[in-house]
């Protein structure tokens, strides 16, 4: 895992973070407790807020899309990696998934 200060400067804003409207769903009830991005939007210990409710964000790191583990995909709300990978491919049209590809995952809990 990555130390704060060695993070390389976001790439987005955390209003970003979570947008679409099954992931918002999935965060309000638990059941999602990371995102990963191709780029960086967030700094540790800072807040985003959904339906009024505030999430802090715990870890920020690099993973690549090989090391994802049916855990990992858990955390993003899906039973498998196979699931959530199905889910992702079908937001991005065209996108390869490459196992040495780098994402960012952003790991929050409720305030």
């Amino acid at each position: 895992m990555t130390i704060q200060n060695e993070l390389p400067p976001k790439t987005c804003t955390i209003e970003r973070l979570v947008t679409m409207k099954e992931d918002v769903e999935k965060v309000l009830k638990g059941q999602k407790t990371a995102t990963r991005r191709n780029g960086r939007y967030a700094d540790i210990g800072e807040v985003f807020t959904l339906e009024g409710r505030d999430f802090v964000v715990e870890a920020v790191y690099a993973q690549t899309l090989g090391e994802l583990t049916d855990a990992h995909a858990k955390q993003e709300g899906f039973a498998t990696v196979e699931e959530y990978k199905n889910t992702i491919l079908s937001y991005h049209p065209g996108m390869p998934w490459l196992p040495h590809m780098r994402v960012w995952v952003h790991e929050f809990r409720t305030v």
